[in-house]
C-alpha cells in the first residue's frame, strides 16, 4: 500500500494526483481509500463487478447491502438514475454535498448490479470533498465508496483509522487530513413518489424539508433486514468493541464517558476515560468528532462507553442514529 499525502490548500494538488498512479489503480480494478467531507471511502470502479466484489470482501460486508456510487456532477448522476422533480430539487440544492439520493436505476446505466445489490434502484452522490469528484472525472467512471472500515464497525475520519482496519486490502490511501463533517451522508429515497429519509446524516432533515416544502417521510416499515434500500440501515452498525450505554445520567469510574456540552453528567471527573464531543455544545463539532471519540474511548480498554444525552434535532438526529446503531445488539 502507498500512502499519498495531499495538501488541498496547494493549487497544484490536482496535477500531483493526476500524475500519480492512483487513477490507473482504480481503472485496473484495485481498491483505493479516498477522503470525502463525510468519512474516508473504500473506493473502486462502480462499473466493474470484480472491483466491487473486492470492496465487499475487504469490508466483510454482506452483498445484499448496496453501495453508494459517487460521481462528479448532476449530469453524470443522470446517466445512471431517473430524477423526478423532488430529486432534481434536492440535487440542485445540496450537491455537491453530504446527500445521497436513491432513485430508479436507468436500464442503460453501467453501474454493476453488485454495487446496487441487484435492486432496481441506485444510490448516487456528488460529494463536496473534491478528491472523490476529481477521481470520478479523471477515471470517467462512478466510484463505489462505502466507508473504509470493517463492516459494522466505527467509520474512519482519518487516514490512520483506515490503515488500522484495511491496510492489506489497499493499493493506495490518499491522506488529506481529517474529514470536515465526520458522519456519513444523509440518504433520501425517491422511488415511490414520496421522498423518504432512509438515513439521517450530514444534511439535516430541516434543510431538506425546506427545499421540498413538505415533511420528509420515514423509511418504509416493511423493510426486510436482509434487503435494505440503502447503506446504513442495518440495525447494528458503527459499533466499537466496548458496549455502548446511551443517555447516561451519571458517570461510573469503571466506564468511559462520551460527553457533550458544558454541562457534563455527575461524576464525569471520575470516569475511566472521557471524550467531550463538543464542550460548547455545537452539533457540527460533535458530528465531526463522533467517530474519533468512539475510537479513542474504545482504545482506552474500557468495557463500556456511557453516552451523555444529545438532543435529536438538526445534526443531532444523525448523531443519535449512529449511537443507537452502535448500541444495538450485535
Amino acid at each position: 500500500m502507498q500512502r499519498w499525502t495531499l495538501d488541498l490548500n496547494r493549487p497544484d494538488w490536482r496535477n500531483a494526483l493526476e500524475a500519480s498512479a492512483v487513477c490507473s489503480a482504480i481503472t485496473n480494478g484495485e481498491l483505493v481509500a479516498v477522503p470525502t467531507e463525510t468519512v474516508y471511502g473504500l473506493t473502486a470502479d462502480a462499473t466493474n463487478g470484480e472491483a466491487c466484489a473486492k470492496i465487499f470482501a475487504a469490508k466483510g460486508r454482506p452483498q445484499f447491502n448496496p453501495l453508494i456510487s459517487h460521481v462528479a456532477s448532476l449530469a453524470d448522476a443522470q446517466r445512471h438514475g431517473e430524477f423526478d422533480s423532488p430529486a432534481l430539487d434536492l440535487a440542485k440544492a445540496f450537491w455537491p454535498g453530504p446527500l445521497t439520493l436513491v432513485v430508479p436505476k436507468k436500464k442503460t446505466s453501467t453501474i454493476s448490479d453488485l454495487a446496487t445489490a441487484g435492486l432496481s434502484t441506485v444510490a448516487l452522490r456528488v460529494p463536496e470533498g473534491p478528491v472523490m469528484r476529481f477521481l470520478s472525472e479523471k477515471t470517467g467512471c462512478p466510484l463505489a465508496a462505502p466507508s473504509a472500515n470493517r463492516s459494522g464497525k466505527i467509520s474512519p475520519t482519518r487516514a490512520d483509522d483506515v490503515i488500522a482496519d484495511l491496510e492489506p486490502c489497499l493499493s493506495f490511501i490518499i491522506d488529506a487530513g481529517p474529514c470536515s463533517i465526520g458522519i456519513e451522508s444523509t440518504i433520501v429515497g425517491l422511488t415511490d413518489g414520496t421522498p423518504r429519509l432512509l438515513r439521517p446524516g450530514g444534511t439535516t432533515r430541516e434543510d431538506l424539508q425546506g427545499v421540498l416544502g413538505s415533511s420528509l417521510q420515514g423509511a418504509p416499515t416493511n423493510v426486510q433486514p436482509d434487503a435494505p434500500e440503502a447503506p446504513g440501515m442495518l440495525l447494528s452498525h458503527y459499533a466499537p468493541n466496548a458496549k455502548m450505554s446511551l443517555n447516561a445520567c451519571e458517570a461510573v469510574p469503571s466506564d468511559a464517558l462520551l460527553s457533550f456540552g458544558p454541562d457534563r453528567v455527575p461524576g464525569a471527573d471520575q470516569a475511566y476515560a472521557e471524550f467531550n464531543l463538543s464542550p460548547r455544545g455545537d452539533f457540527a463539532e460533535a458530528a465531526a468528532n463522533l467517530f474519533r471519540g468512539m475510537r479513542t474511548l474504545d482504545a482506552s480498554g474500557t468495557n463500556t462507553i456511557r453516552v451523555q444525552f444529545i438532543p435529536s434535532f438538526g445534526l443531532g438526529e444523525a448523531i443519535n442514529d449512529r449511537l443507537q446503531r452502535a448500541a444495538a445488539p450485535r
